[in-house]
């Protein structure tokens, strides 16, 4: 098949969120966009992650609340309806159909070609179609690569013969498992543990580390989704290495998995969450002097370091800032505003907090793990704040004292933490757990971005009963602790 070829301004490699919005960002910045894909647009998130885990875990969610409301415990005691659960995950993951997200391509004047794209030399693009032909995209000003993750497997003897489940299958399955082993203790493998243990399965985690589930985050977040899990039903095992695994009947017959005590466990599936590997083994990284397989080291500007002339930009996982889809948006978003202007020869605003600063990735990142309970968190923990020197005073509350949580469900368990910085009087971290935080985190987001002294916020009036009169409660703790009078 004879290949073709294109001269535009920008060409995105990859169509997932961070993708996308790139693509779009320069479009609307007056430039020619051309976004190559190889699997599904929307990608990982839309298909694999994001909105197909969140359909799984929102019944249990739901249930769990209903289970804590007086009047609606009996009716919500029974099990779930397992067939209508999958079938809304369906839905809400397209039936795994991009044609939605197609038609948004056009409506915002972005170009697309489907196939295999690898970079071929500075601002060169070759991309190998399905039908057998090529097309060589040149850009006038930059490359963007947005290819994102795949699962990171250890090296583990047997585990290509066993066919472990990744985030892949373990939100587009089409039956629950009996026994189900999940190793791992980050976000993917808290979800599917949580989802899957409601929908019917019985539930073993394997954690390698001492540190417990979602170590990353403050302890007594992990300490409390393992507690739930625990109540549920799920055995949690820690400081617990996977040594050996096998289905010792072919495929589809149980899984035998030799742990690092000694001892064995079988399950019919086995669940691998235990990291993410950048998705770059062969999209032409050797072809502009960079090593295939590695992550993307970026400036602020999202331009990859290592390339010279400035002209290769990597957004979202691919290079390892912030390994969320809306932080992938975000700085998507940044660069596309960046290479906009350069287009332009425009001056950048890149001070802190500009329009062209990713600041957000260091200072406001916003998390939320949809467990039961969901955890929620922005800007610093306690252990970075000790670890990178930042002096904090760190204000704690049972947000289970809070009227609007008593109203929320009977017996509400949950925890607030506030980091205030000790010198300036601004918020600089919030971890939330309890039912219902998720909506309290664009406030404590927009607490920290917008640098806000702890005085002002005094003005910030909660609406009564509500859970959000957390932020005043912490306040009167912050001031009643120091002697303050405001």
């Amino acid at each position: 098949m004879k290949g073709t070829s294109r001269v535009c301004d920008v060409v995105v490699l990859g169509a997932g969120p961070a993708g996308e919005n790139l693509a779009d960002r320069t479009s609307a910045a007056g430039l020619t966009s051309v976004i190559v894909e190889n699997e599904l647009l929307g990608g990982e998130c839309s298909f694999w992650a994001c909105e197909p885990s969140k359909a799984l875990l929102r019944p249990v969610v739901a249930r769990a609340d209903a289970r804590r409301v007086p009047g609606l415990r009996r009716a919500a005691e029974g099990p779930l309806e397992v067939p209508a659960v999958l079938a809304h995950r369906d839905e809400m993951a397209a039936h795994w159909q991009d044609d939605d997200q197609v038609d948004w391509l056009r409506s915002v004047s972005v170009d697309l070609v489907r196939g295999h794209g690898r970079l071929d030399g500075p601002r060169q693009v070759v991309v190998d179609t399905a039908d057998g032909g090529t097309v060589r995209l040149t850009a006038r000003h930059a490359v963007g690569v947005a290819t994102g993750t795949i699962t990171a497997f250890p090296d583990l003897p047997g585990l290509e013969q066993v066919h472990p489940w990744t985030n892949r299958d373990a939100t587009a399955a089409r039956h629950v498992p009996e026994r189900l082993a999940v190793v791992g203790g980050g976000v993917v493998a808290v979800e599917m543990a949580t989802a899957w243990q409601a929908l019917g399965s019985r539930v073993t985690v394997l954690v390698r580390g001492h540190r417990g589930l979602l170590s990353r985050m403050e302890p007594f977040a992990g300490e409390m989704v393992a507690d739930a899990l625990r109540a549920a039903g799920a055995d949690l095992r820690f400081d617990t290495s996977v040594t050996e695994v096998v289905r010792e009947g072919g495929a589809g017959s149980p899984v035998r998995i030799t742990l690092s005590d000694g001892g064995s466990l079988v399950a019919d599936e086995i669940l691998f969450a235990t990291g993410r590997a950048p998705h770059t083994a062969d999209i032409g990284l050797e072809t502009v002097g960079l090593t295939p397989g590695d992550w993307l080291a970026v400036d602020d500007s999202y331009r990859v370091t290592d390339v010279p002339d400035g002209w290769l930009y990597a957004v979202g996982d691919v290079n390892h800032r912030a390994l969320m889809t809306h932080q992938g948006k975000y700085q998507a978003r940044i660069a596309g505003a960046v290479i906009g202007a350069r287009a332009k020869g425009e001056p950048l605003d890149d001070g802190r907090w500009g329009a062209h600063a990713s600041t957000a990735d260091s200072a406001a990142t916003p998390q939320v793990v949809f467990s039961e309970p969901e955890v929620t968190s922005v800007g610093l923990t306690t252990r970075e704040a000790e670890r990178t020197g930042h002096r904090v005073d760190v204000v704690d509350y049972d947000i289970g004292r809070v009227a609007g949580a008593a109203q929320y469900a009977d017996g509400y368990r949950g925890k607030a933490r506030v980091l205030i910085d000790a010198g300036r009087g601004t918020v600089v971290g919030v971890t939330f757990v309890g039912p219902g935080t998720q909506e309290l985190l664009y406030s404590a987001t927009v607490a920290i971005t917008s640098e806000m002294h702890v005085d002002r916020l005094w003005h910030a009036v909660p609406a009564f009963p509500t859970i959000s009169e957390v932020w005043l409660r912490v306040l009167e703790t912050y001031r009643d602790r120091a002697g303050r009078t405001t």
